[in-house]
């Protein structure tokens, strides 16, 4: 399965990747921007897309409208990655027409569980 992660930190994007080709077997991609995320993501189809929400330029949510707008990615699982986990924040992300949630820091070693458990409560019965 191939997983394109999209965060602008480079360390974060660094270990993200490791743990899941390490503990998913997880072909991974990465973009440090919306930007190059979005380009990736229509060349690329991946199987899903974890999203960071804080990025500089375009933010994750801004990156996830376009994701679902573009026919070519529309039907790609997001997963967001976040550190905002204030109630209300929470809720706002609740609404979206997201795979999951995930908070940071996360723990790398159930990263890549977290990941397959969205997807498979995502998948259409």
């Amino acid at each position: 399965m191939r997983i394109l992660i999209i965060d602008d930190e480079d360390d974060i994007r660094e270990a993200t990747q490791i743990c899941l080709e390490v503990t998913g077997d997880w072909e991974v991609l990465t973009a440090s921007s919306g930007k190059e995320g979005l380009s990736k993501a229509q060349v690329e189809q991946p199987d899903v897309i974890l999203l960071d929400v804080m990025m500089p330029d375009m933010d994750g949510l801004a990156t996830l409208e376009r994701l679902q707008a573009a026919g070519a990615t529309a039907r790609i699982p997001v997963i967001l990655l976040t550190a905002k986990a204030q109630p209300a924040e929470q809720r706002r992300f609740s609404k979206l027409a997201v795979a999951a949630v995930i908070l940071k820091p996360y723990d790398p070693f159930t990263l890549s569980e977290q990941v397959i458990d969205a997807m498979e409560r995502k998948r259409p019965a």
